[in-house]
């Protein structure tokens, strides 16, 4: 782990550690040595997952679950974001949007022209771009609006907490690269609410530097056990 840390890179696919043959003993003894971080997540879909992110930044732990919740696989994953996110979120979702205009409800207002924008990103955006953000905070919206737009993209599979930047959830939507980011405060109350155009938001990834860092970091924590 602490090789594959020192030569994963941001923009590399995840490198993954099969833990299932370690007894129990073992797991936990890792559990313990690597800990809880800020981000965690769960995975729905065809594939099932749990993910927790150790305290080191890119180092995460994800069990595959059956539909009754029992694991049945452990892996610990070295990457900016685990694989079943990156390369699973969206796996059936729609590519775009299709939008009524004939039946939009008397309560909606400034939601179309929101998805028109979406609508219109959509095709030309590819892995790696800049984010394309959708500060809803800043816009006049009613309820209805919300509805709307939360109806018209979809519900996804994935659901990711960052505890990094405040409270943040970060959604996936029933439509390819779209997602909800909202930020709340420590009342738990919306302060923050976005629409983000991108594979993965980059509150929820670990960056070269993380990376980095992790590997350092865990070579300290190794020099304990020599």
């Amino acid at each position: 782990i602490h090789q594959a840390l020192n030569n994963q890179t941001a923009d590399k696919k995840a490198i993954v550690f099969e833990l299932d043959s370690l007894d129990q003993n073992n797991k936990m003894f890792m559990d313990q040595l690597l800990g809880d971080g800020e981000v965690s997540a769960q995975c729905g879909g065809d594939i099932n997952a749990e993910i927790q992110e150790s305290v080191l930044a890119g180092l995460w732990r994800v069990h595959y679950l059956d539909n009754n919740k029992n694991i049945i696989r452990d892996t610990m994953e070295v990457a900016a974001i685990p694989g079943i996110i990156s390369e699973m979120t969206f796996q059936n979702a729609q590519e775009n949007l299709d939008v009524d205009a004939l039946n939009i409800p008397d309560t909606v207002y400034n939601a179309p022209p929101l998805l028109v924008e979406i609508s219109d990103k959509l095709p030309n955006y590819k892995s790696g771009d800049e984010p394309h953000v959708i500060n809803l905070s800043l816009l006049p919206h009613t309820e209805g609006d919300i509805e709307f737009l939360s109806d018209s993209l979809g519900i996804g599979p994935t659901v990711i907490l960052s505890r990094g930047y405040g409270n943040c959830r970060i959604s996936s939507t029933g439509t390819k690269n779209v997602w909800w980011v909202q930020y709340f405060n420590s009342q738990d109350t919306l302060i923050l609410n976005t629409i983000e155009i991108s594979k993965v938001p980059e509150v929820a990834i670990a960056s070269n530097e993380d990376l980095e860092d992790s590997a350092e970091r865990l070579n300290e924590i190794l020099s304990l056990y020599r």
